[in-house]
């Protein structure tokens, strides 16, 4: 599992370098052409970009971090920083939106010539580069909150991106600047679908939710199935960082006989069952009185 880890590490570190090169060099040339231009949507489209490269480093160096050694005083190192920064970044999307937002209205009310040529051929080559930067993530975004919150923002970008060639040909055909506006309201509509979920869970993860994916219910059913297994009480389960996932339960035996391979085997197959990866459990027997400060049953 080590090896995985580092060989993981290796992927994400070069994923992340080569997005962030990548992406910074596309919002200076957005930004340079959309003030030359005159067009709302690439300032908007880059500034959003721009708040993509920030989230893009911040989940990186949370991923860097969340792999120094615990110390006595933070005895589960930096795992959480993972997700205060898939949290950070969700906040900053939001605040890119609402300047997104007011610009865009301002520019309905009072319009400006642009130009349509121009948004044409910068919003293609975001399509090509968001395109190519989501596929780096594609792979493990399922499996870790900040490299879906990556993907997402990448592959949001290549779709609003593709709405900006659409408005640029409209212009150049039609002459409609009200559809440079519209279109910057539709982008914050588009990245708001595709990141609601990313924003549910990141709160979710801070504070201590259980999980996407895990049924804690099945969880229980499964420890009051095993052998000798009378109750269990003080169950928790929550997320340790956006990749992995922690487990304390208290089960109550009717036996006082026990051998290291009982809890092994509970702790195996709650990782390849439930994905959880770090299980603490503590035995009690129903012989005598139960003198636990937490067994009530849960």
């Amino acid at each position: 599992m080590a090896h995985n880890h580092q060989h993981n590490m290796v992927n994400y570190n070069r994923a992340f370098s080569i997005g962030v090169i990548l992406n910074v060099a596309f919002v200076i040339i957005e930004a340079v052409y959309g003030i030359l231009a005159g067009s709302l949507s690439l300032i908007a489209d880059a500034g959003h970009n721009l708040s993509d490269v920030i989230s893009l480093l911040l989940a990186w160096g949370a991923s860097v971090l969340a792999t120094k050694a615990a110390t006595n005083r933070r005895t589960y190192g930096f795992r959480k920083v993972t997700v205060m920064a898939s949290l950070f970044s969700g906040v900053l999307l939001l605040v890119t939106l609402g300047g997104i937002v007011w610009e865009a209205v301002r520019r309905l009310l009072h319009p400006k010539p642009i130009g349509g040529l121009e948004i044409i051929i910068v919003a293609a080559v975001g399509v090509v580069i968001n395109t190519f930067t989501a596929l780096l993530f594609i792979r493990d975004q399922e499996h870790d909150l900040n490299i879906r919150g990556a993907f997402l923002h990448m592959a949001a970008d290549a779709g609003v991106s593709l709405g900006v060639v659409i408005a640029g040909v409209i212009i150049l055909l039609k002459g409609w600047l009200w559809v440079d506006p519209v279109m910057s309201l539709l982008i914050v509509l588009v990245i708001l679908i595709g990141t609601k979920s990313l924003l549910r869970d990141s709160i979710n993860y801070a504070i201590d939710a259980v999980p996407k994916g895990i049924k804690v219910e099945d969880v229980k059913n499964y420890l009051l199935g095993l052998e000798n297994v009378d109750s269990i009480h003080d169950l928790h389960v929550w997320p340790l960082s956006t990749t992995e996932t922690a487990l304390t339960v208290h089960l109550v035996l009717k036996t006082d006989l026990l051998d290291n391979d009982f809890l092994s085997n509970i702790q195996e197959h709650l990782h390849d069952k439930f994905g959880i990866e770090h299980s603490t459990i503590q035995i009690e027997t129903t012989k005598g009185d139960n003198n636990c400060m937490l067994s009530e049953e849960c």
